[in-house]
């Protein structure tokens, strides 16, 4: 499934003549086919429940999408902007555990591999997007009388996590919602001094 869009995300990836990049497309292939970029919908919420400082979610729709409704404490980075150099120090870094999101897994998937193919680290994929978000965090569903006992922990834990994360609601920045919170300030690597004098 993920093999078709893996060689337009490499074909689209602009060539790079000072560095080599860091994987190969068969190892590339191999990442993608482990699903270890995925992160689950209930580690994102229990993170954000918890203020986690080591988050950041990172949203790769649309700005309009983002504008509508977005994760808590959330950034907007849209696919379509993800080289630009105002946001290299965000998603390259080594410090934060990045988390693309989308509506589904498709956009967020293509941001994790174009990073990943580049060597940035620290950069995942939640699983299902918010499409799957809504429906196991926002509104789970109850299990069956009879289903496992994990089932029904895991259920009470998504009902307390949609009640603390404002119980089917999302932040919003329509009819008077708080507008979308600015980037966090990140610090810069230092730049390498070039070595003065000669022979």
């Amino acid at each position: 499934m993920f093999i078709i869009p893996l060689g337009l995300i490499i074909a689209a990836v602009p060539e790079n003549k000072t560095k080599p990049y860091k994987l190969t497309a068969q190892q590339l292939l191999e990442e993608v086919q482990e699903g270890m970029q995925f992160v689950s919908t209930d580690q994102i919420a229990d993170m954000i429940i918890q203020k986690d400082p080591s988050l950041q979610l990172i949203d790769v729709r649309s700005s309009a999408e983002f504008e509508k409704y977005h994760l808590p404490g959330a950034i907007s980075i849209p696919i379509s902007k993800l080289l630009s150099d105002d946001w290299v120090d965000y998603i390259n870094q080594d410090v934060k555990m990045n988390v693309f999101y989308s509506n589904g897994n498709t956009t967020s998937n293509e941001a994790w591999m174009i990073t990943r193919q580049l060597g940035y680290l620290n950069n995942y994929v939640m699983m299902g997007g918010m499409n799957y978000w809504a429906e196991t965090i926002m509104n789970p569903e109850a299990p069956k009388q009879g289903n496992p006992n994990d089932e029904f922990a895991l259920y009470d834990f998504r009902k307390g996590a949609s009640q603390a994360l404002g119980g089917g609601a999302l932040e919003s920045t329509q009819d008077g919602g708080n507008a979308a919170p600015p980037p966090p300030p990140i610090k810069k690597r230092p730049k390498k001094k070039r070595v003065a004098g000669g022979c």
